[in-house]
Parts: C-alpha cells; structure tokens; sequence
C-alpha cells in the first residue's frame, strides 16, 4: 500500500489556500467580525506575554536583540491559537488574493472580508490594550514594563513612511509563510511547528505587524496616563508627545497595513499562484494538447499504411 504523506506538497498547499480563501469569504458577516475580533485578542496576548517575558532585556542595549529572541519564542503563541482554536487575522487573509487571481473570488469579496476582519482585529487589540493598562500589570518590574512598553509605541510611531511600510512587507512575508506551511500540516504538532519558527523568526527580526501594532501602540499611548510609567520610560517631552492616536494610524498603521498586504499577498500568495496554479495549468494544458496532437499523429499515419 502507498504510504499517507503527512504533509502537502507546494502545489497542494497553493490549492488549499485557494479553496480556504473561498471559506473565508462565504461566511456571515457577523462571524467574521467575531473572529476577528477573537484574533486580534490572540494576537494581543502574544504581545503582552512577550513583552512581560523580555522586558528586562528591551531595557538596557545591550540584551536587547536577546531580548527580541526571547519575545519570538512566545509570540507565536498568537498565530497557533488564531489557525488552531480559530481566528480570522487580517495578515493571513491577505492570501486571498490567490483565490481572486485564480478567478474563484470576486475581488469584492475579498475587500469585504479584509475590511470586516480588520475591524474586528482592531476591536480585540484595544480591548486587550486596554485591560492591561487597568490590570497593574505595567507596575511589573518597579513601573520598567509600563516605560518599556511606552518606548517601544515611541520608537513605531517614530518610523519613517517607508521603513513602516518595508518592515509591513518583510513581516508579513514570513507570517504569511506560517500560515501557508501550517495549511500543509496535516497534524496538530506539524501546525505548531510550521508556526513557530517563522513567527519567532519575524518579532526577533524587529518587523511590523498590523494587528499587533493595534496592541503596542494603543498600550504605550494609554500607559502615558501614568507618571511612574512615562518616568520609566525615560524619553523626552517631544517624543512623548508624537505619541498619540493621529501619529499611530498616519505614521505608522497607515505604512505597515500597506506593506503587510504586499508582502502575504503578492509576495506569497501570488508568487505561488502564478508558479503552481497558473503555470501548471498552462503546461498541464501544452502537454494534453500535445498528447491528444501525438495521438492523432499516430493515427493518420495507422491509417495511410494500411
């Protein structure tokens, strides 16, 4: 008998994205926004244990990028619950595209659900960004977490439109890569795995993720609330100020949106539909003609010899 791979192959997988993206937008609108919202509460838990976990380190320059490892190592955590327990996360929608390419989604179709997804990730960040600003948890580290958190919001909305939107793209390359290897596990393990390392890959790289910026920016603009926080933070007056709502969605959600669309669903999504379904289909098209041509071939040539 033929062994049972546990594993699809590129090809395969290209077609499950494919059929998954006509799924993702089949459902009630209602249900996509819960998930949504689900996901970007996911989503913000991993940023949360992420910086509980590294802050320390984020702290002093010189453990910052072990820091950045460690913070890897527990943001995956995210995106397993968003594809394992279920989740709609905008990032990984953006693979849709190859549903709409391959002529099977209507490209309306695929805005409506980035825009209801979105929405609903937007909601579970800042519900999440929230709680943790009122839990006392930010006072973790005599008042450090609270400062760091509020440095790192500092340091998003201080990136230029062009850095914002190349780390978007370089980020969403690799979740996209998570979750198009996660749909070629066939197990629960393989799935964690094939989460994993991407992800921890991506936060220890220093890119930016859309939906967790709904989370760290949010976080550091609240926690500003507080003077023990902001003392801990150590940052001046002006940077300080930079930091609010306007400097958030302009600077920074506005660039790492656009480049997260690029990098999943061009740079992946495709990418892979132009080489495994658009070619395939055109060679698999080329060699039927030319066996149905050979065919033919032979035929007449049967038919003069006699």
């Amino acid at each position: 008998m033929e062994e049972t791979k546990g594993f699809l192959t590129p090809a395969e997988i290209a077609n499950a994205t494919v059929m998954t993206g006509i799924k993702k937008v089949e459902m009630k609108s209602l249900n996509i926004i819960m998930l949504g919202i689900l996901a970007g509460a996911f989503i913000a838990f991993a940023a949360e244990g992420s910086n509980m976990a590294a802050f320390n380190l984020f702290a002093k320059p010189e453990t910052y990028g072990l820091g950045k490892v460690l913070a890897g190592a527990i943001f995956g955590t995210g995106l397993m619950l968003v594809v394992l327990a279920g989740g709609e996360l905008f990032t990984g929608n953006t693979m849709i595209l190859g549903g709409v390419l391959d002529g099977k989604i209507k490209l309306y179709d695929m805005l409506k659900n980035w825009f209801f997804v979105y929405s609903g990730n937007f909601i579970g960040s800042l519900f999440l960004a929230y709680m943790m600003v009122n839990s006392g948890l930010f006072n973790s580290g005599a008042n450090v977490l609270g400062g760091v958190t509020i440095k790192i919001a500092s340091y998003k909305v201080g990136l230029s439109f062009m850095s914002a939107f190349y780390l978007g793209i370089m980020c969403n390359m690799l979740v996209c890569l998570a979750v198009w290897m996660a749909y070629g596990a066939k197990d629960m393990v393989g799935k964690i795995f094939a989460i994993f390392f991407p992800i921890w890959l991506f936060i220890t790289s220093g890119f930016e993720h859309s939906v967790a910026n709904m989370y760290y920016i949010p976080a550091g603009i609240l926690a500003k609330s507080n003077p023990s926080w902001v003392a801990e933070s150590h940052l001046a007056p002006a940077a300080l100020a930079n930091l609010n709502w306007g400097t958030f969605i302009i600077n920074n959600l506005v660039p790492v949106t656009l480049g997260n669309i690029v990098g999943g669903s061009i740079f992946v999504a495709g990418v892979y539909w132009f080489v495994y379904l658009k070619n395939d289909a055109k060679q698999e098209s080329i060699a039927s003609s030319t066996s149905t041509s050979t065919s033919t071939s032979e035929l007449v040539a049967s038919a003069m010899r006699r």
